[in-house]
């Protein structure tokens, strides 16, 4: 697997396609990354959006995040880049 520094472009670019509304690509960035918490917490964001909760629920604990802490899935992508862009 990638560092987490090479992941970074693609995790950014992953929640970009999502806030643009390209669901799709975003999540087959992401789809085979796994191990890395910032790409499984996009991952259920992600899951959240569609929406599919169960399977967001699944990516959330493998992202030490919750469900619950974001209401709006777009306020949750965007705190996340701004996680990836410090």
């Amino acid at each position: 697997m990638a560092e987490r520094q090479d992941l970074r472009p693609i995790l950014i670019r992953a929640v970009e396609l999502a806030l643009s509304g390209d669901w799709d690509s975003a999540h087959k960035l992401v789809d085979d990354i796994e191990g890395d918490p910032t790409a499984c917490w996009i991952h259920a964001c992600l899951h959240k959006m569609e929406p599919d909760e169960t399977n967001a629920r699944y990516w959330y604990r493998h992202s030490s995040q919750f469900y619950e802490s974001y209401p709006d899935p777009r306020t949750e992508l965007t705190a996340i880049k701004a996680a990836l862009t410090y």
